[in-house]
């Protein structure tokens, strides 16, 4: 339990820090029209499953994201948890977070720095960070406002330093980051996306980890949402015992604000 509050400390403590960073930067410059400024989207969702019969199950989900993109700043910002148990014993218990700040040089090259944390007791992993810079270019980057349609589709890459503890070892070393995602919204109300994320050992190549997402969402009234994600983390080198593939499915309800 001190383990996973640590955790959720370290990661709120994230999104806060890089938050009031950009607020920080915002008062450094001249007052602007308010009409002019972007805005944060922020969301937060929340997904429940008990059964009771045959078996006992709960599981209970947990997501807050929030993003900004305007000029040339762009700002992502996410933590999600899960837990669950089965006839009375832990089968999952997750927690994870992010950041990631964009700096555009032009409308389709950027530059960014990102910080990801997470915690798996499943899959014996207490504690893994990974921080990095590199480079990002939008392939695809196009905008209807009449049809209220939009794509996006980025690649970018990087060095990244991960620090973990799995199982009983703790590592610390230089690895390569190379990732893509794709975006597509409908119309306001209704997008999906997709991205995977490449992340092998410098040193060893056989030590490598691969995150991969899917995902729809749209809304059901102007303020709340319905979200559906498939995520999919595949570790070359999982801790004794554990298996190299972990595949999640979650829906949930979520409310803009």
């Amino acid at each position: 339990m001190k383990s996973i509050l640590f955790n959720a400390f370290a990661l709120g403590s994230l999104a806060l820090g890089a938050t009031q960073i950009q607020t920080y930067a915002q008062d450094q410059k001249p007052a602007a029209d308010s009409a002019d400024k972007p805005k944060w989207d922020r969301s937060a969702f929340l997904g429940a499953t008990i059964t009771q019969g045959n078996s006992d199950s709960v599981l209970v989900t947990a997501n807050v994201l929030a993003t900004r993109k305007g000029g040339p700043n762009e700002y992502s910002l996410g933590i999600d948890a899960a837990y669950g148990e089965l006839d009375s014993e832990k089968n999952v218990e997750l927690l994870h977070g992010f950041a990631q700040y964009n700096r555009l040089f032009s409308d389709r090259f950027y530059g960014y720095a990102r910080l990801d944390g997470l915690h798996d007791a499943i899959a014996d992993v207490e504690y893994r960070f990974t921080l990095g810079p590199g480079v990002g270019y939008y392939l695809i980057k196009t905008k209807d406002d009449v049809k209220k349609t939009a794509s996006l589709l980025s690649v970018e890459g990087g060095p990244a330093f991960i620090t973990e503890k799995v199982g009983r070892d703790e590592n610390s070393y230089l690895a390569v980051r190379v990732a893509e995602r794709f975006e597509h919204k409908f119309s306001d109300t209704a997008k999906v996306w997709e991205m995977v994320e490449f992340l092998p050992q410098v040193d060893d190549f056989d030590n490598y980890i691969i995150n991969g997402e899917i995902g729809a969402e749209a809304n059901l009234t102007e303020k709340v949402l319905l979200r559906v994600v498939a995520s999919d983390t595949y570790d070359n080198q999982p801790a004794p015992g554990r298996k190299k593939n972990d595949v999640k499915l979650v829906s949930s309800i979520g409310y803009k604000f």
